[in-house]
């Protein structure tokens, strides 16, 4: 039989946080630091407002670009919290998550053989979503001791005749790594200088505790150069409503629209709705949250210290990124054996891109409670790991 399947999609590695979830999921006792999930529920008052619209009958389409309700509160809120001005009419969509804007962007923005560039380690979906649109993948490899943030100087190196595109994910999954204001600065102007496109993936925006997060949409010349990326899933702890968003120029977003028209018609209704009530009403849910994850963060930062376990301070998201190459083990190794020894399961780095090797993503959208247990167990791991090491000198 003729073969039916797309070498392309064929060739596209399967994720590699799931297969640690897949494997906790079945094990008795065991502990998941290992997905990228609020374990917050959705604030009240949002749920209501989900269950408020099916009371009223509210199931049927919406415009293809969204509510214009929400359209209007998006603009809103980035406004209020960003000073960024967007048309509701003409320069946003809303999307079923920031992975289907991800995806539907690079789709529109590409032509084959036009290369985009991604920083890893990063989210596992912008490689993938880069070859489906025929792109060329090029990636830089960020450095631990550039607190994996990404520099001019790195990006300058990584462009060629044939770049059209920069994915910039900060707030970044798997580091928690942040670009402030003067990194941002500096990647701005090679972008101005080589004539490039950003898509930037604000998804943790709100989840930042050293100053508050920067857009590079801010900066002079580049909002019309930026397609922003952010959604409603980790903020307001709404990952099951499926609901993202992208602001760009209208240029683009036309483009994006027939994308997201033929593929999904549009996004959830019932979560459009919800969605609203939490752009308006929902900033001390989230100022609530961020405050139980900084304390998290720090908790993780001191156990971190305490079992001598290296790992930069991160300063966004929520997740940490502890070395481990003095174990001699892969990231692999090292995942797999402490989650049969443990019963934790936490993800390998190289979920995210070679250049994760030597370390781990440890997720603290945990309960404190968990967490304590969780790291009890590594410390002992870590321990048992180094007095092996004394032995076999």
């Amino acid at each position: 039989m003729r073969n039916p399947l797309s070498d392309k999609i064929v060739e596209i590695k399967p994720s590699g946080i799931r297969k640690f979830f897949d494997i906790v999921s079945e094990m008795k006792d065991a502990i998941s630091l290992g997905v990228g999930e609020p374990d917050f529920d959705t604030p009240w008052h949002i749920r209501d407002e989900g269950i408020y619209s099916l009371e009223k009958g509210r199931t049927f389409y919406t415009s293809n670009a969204g509510l214009k309700e929400l359209k209007e509160e998006i603009c809103n809120y980035l406004k209020r919290r960003f000073d960024l001005e967007y048309d509701c009419n003409k320069e946003v969509i809303v999307t079923v998550g920031g992975s289907e804007a991800i995806d539907i962007a690079l789709r529109a923005m590409i032509n084959p053989g036009e290369e985009v560039i991604i920083p890893q380690p990063s989210y596992v979906s912008y490689e993938p979503c880069a070859i489906l649109a025929d792109a060329v993948p090029v990636i830089i490899n960020l450095k631990a001791e550039n607190e994996f943030r990404l520099t001019a100087q790195e990006l300058e190196e990584a462009i060629t005749d044939k770049t059209k595109v920069l994915i910039l994910p900060f707030p970044n999954n798997p580091t928690g790594a942040i670009m402030e204001r003067e990194d941002l600065e500096a990647i701005a102007e090679v972008i101005i200088k080589h004539d490039i496109f950003v898509i930037s993936d604000e998804i943790y925006a709100e989840l930042t505790y050293k100053d508050k997060h920067v857009s590079i949409a801010q900066l002079p010349g580049m909002k019309e150069r930026t397609v922003l990326i952010n959604g409603f899933s980790k903020a307001y702890a709404m990952t099951g409503w499926r609901l993202g968003y992208c602001c760009a120029p209208a240029l683009i977003t036309e483009q994006m629209l027939k994308i997201h028209q033929f593929a999904i018609m549009c996004a959830p209704t019932t979560s459009q709705y919800a969605a609203v009530e939490a752009m308006k009403n929902g900033d001390d849910d989230v100022e609530m949250m961020r405050e139980q994850y900084n304390q998290r963060r720090r908790y993780l930062m001191h156990a971190f210290e305490e079992m001598g376990l290296p790992c930069f301070e991160p300063y966004g998201a929520f997740y940490v990124f502890p070395c481990i190459k003095e174990f001699g083990m892969t990231s692999d190794e090292f995942a797999t054996r402490f989650l049969e020894e443990e019963k934790v399961a936490v993800v390998p780095g190289t979920a995210f891109g070679d250049c994760g090797e030597g370390f781990l993503r440890i997720s603290y959208a945990y309960s404190l409670e968990n967490l304590k247990v969780a790291i009890g167990r590594l410390a002992e791991f870590v321990g048992k790991l180094k007095e092996e090491q004394k032995k076999s000198c």
